[in-house]
């Protein structure tokens, strides 16, 4: 049973072949399927229970490639895409991209279209401006009171985290850009110890990197400028700056708002 379960379960393991059947503009990340993950094992040896954690992976990476997808603008707002369709340029079965779609459905980037798929949410000016109107209430406070309390070391081991969105932003990589944003907001209020307190600001901060109308790319230069505000405020917050980090804080979360 464990092995039938195993065998169904590998199914949407990409290979290189898949992948070449896949577009150039969709990164399809490189993922093999351990042999025991096919149903195989050498005798006397008991059978690992990797199948279910391969599964999970593969649905993972594919959740994660929509995201970037999504942030990249490859998949369009107002648009309407199937699991077997997207499953065919992932190089996988419709079935990790159909769960890793209804995953993005909770979180609002994608509405479900009954025996369609999935259409990619329309979002306007007003909702960006209200998540980031939240995200201020939550990240301001503590972004003020941690600058008052953590010693300026803690800060200085952020520096390679505000320096890889300056990077990202430099060559136009909008999801790798947004990646490594959230990467550095979230330990920043890591710092705080509230670990609820970072899954929701992370959720928050996931949901204002989604497509907005029809045109969702965001320019370099608000990439750059959004970057440079992270290492300015990382260096306000090592000299302990406390006048400089509350305007930097608030100039940044207002200017997610325009």
């Amino acid at each position: 049973m464990e092995q039938g379960r195993a065998r169904e379960q590998a199914r949407p393991s990409y290979s290189s072949a898949a992948s070449a059947t896949a577009p150039s503009s969709v990164r399809v990340p490189d993922v093999r399927v351990p042999e025991q993950a096919r149903g195989e094992h050498t005798h006397g040896e008991p059978s690992a229970p990797r199948p279910v954690v391969q599964r999970h992976s593969v649905r993972g990476q594919i959740l994660d490639a929509l995201r970037a997808a999504l942030v990249d603008g490859q998949l369009v707002p107002g648009q309407v895409y199937s699991a077997p369709a997207l499953g065919a340029r992932f190089g996988v079965s419709a079935t990790p991209v159909r769960e890793a779609m209804q995953q993005l459905a909770i979180e609002g980037a994608v509405e479900v279209v009954p025996n369609r798929g999935f259409r990619v949410s329309r979002r306007g000016p007003r909702e960006l401006a209200e998540l980031a109107e939240v995200r201020a209430l939550i990240e301001v406070p503590v972004m003020l009171r941690l600058a008052r309390t953590v010693p300026p070391a803690r800060w200085c081991a952020l520096r390679p985290l505000a320096e890889a969105t300056v990077a990202a932003a430099a060559v136009g990589d909008r999801a790798g850009y947004a990646e490594s944003d959230r990467a550095f907001h979230g330990a920043v209020l890591a710092l705080c110890g509230n670990e609820q307190l970072v899954m929701v600001a992370d959720d928050l901060h996931r949901r204002s990197q989604w497509p907005l109308g029809d045109d969702p790319t965001t320019p370099r230069a608000d990439l750059l400028a959004d970057a440079a505000e992270h290492t300015a405020l990382l260096d306000a917050l090592i000299a302990q700056d406390l006048a400089v980090v509350q305007s930097l804080v608030r100039e940044h979360f207002t200017g997610a708002e325009n």
